[in-house]
């Protein structure tokens, strides 16, 4: 006698793909009654006002600005020339710790107290904690970096 090719998981998985099936058309038939009782109007919107807020009003169309396509612009705005007295590259400050053997600390700028990360990298001596140094800064993966590091 030869042993049934139907087993018990391939049913399961039959009935279960049935019944997904019927709960769809109930759902779909439940759509249809309730457009029928409404009149076609099931789907609510939603509007933006002038000023970003939802609201299910549509917005009066006096408050409409006009813009050209020509003044919208696309990417980032270039920055103005700063002049050389303004805005000196080079910062001073002291370095408020530093490990030798792991290759990295921080500098204490004297202008703005900021704390600054410095990797054995960006240095040009070497440096200790306490010292006062003089660096530049670029931008690193988690913030500011002082880089060129020399004493002073």
């Amino acid at each position: 006698m030869a042993k049934s090719q139907q087993t018990f998981n391939k049913s399961e998985k039959e009935k279960k793909r049935l019944k997904k099936r019927e709960d769809k058309r109930k759902k779909m038939e439940a759509r249809k009654l309730d457009k029928e009782e409404n009149g076609g109007e099931s789907i609510p919107f939603a509007y933006v006002d002038q000023f970003g807020n939802l609201t299910d009003t549509p917005p009066d169309p006096s408050d409409k600005i006009k813009v050209k396509a020509k003044n919208i612009v696309i990417g980032i705005p270039k920055r103005e020339d700063i002049e050389e007295e303004e805005y000196d590259p080079i910062r001073k400050g002291k370095v408020s710790f530093y490990d030798s053997s792991k290759g990295f600390g921080f500098i204490i700028d004297t202008e703005d107290q900021e704390k600054y990360f410095c990797h054995v990298s960006g240095l040009i001596d070497d440096i200790q904690e306490n010292d006062k140094v003089q660096f530049e800064l670029e931008k690193g993966q988690r913030g500011m970096n002082a880089v060129r590091v020399k004493l002073v």
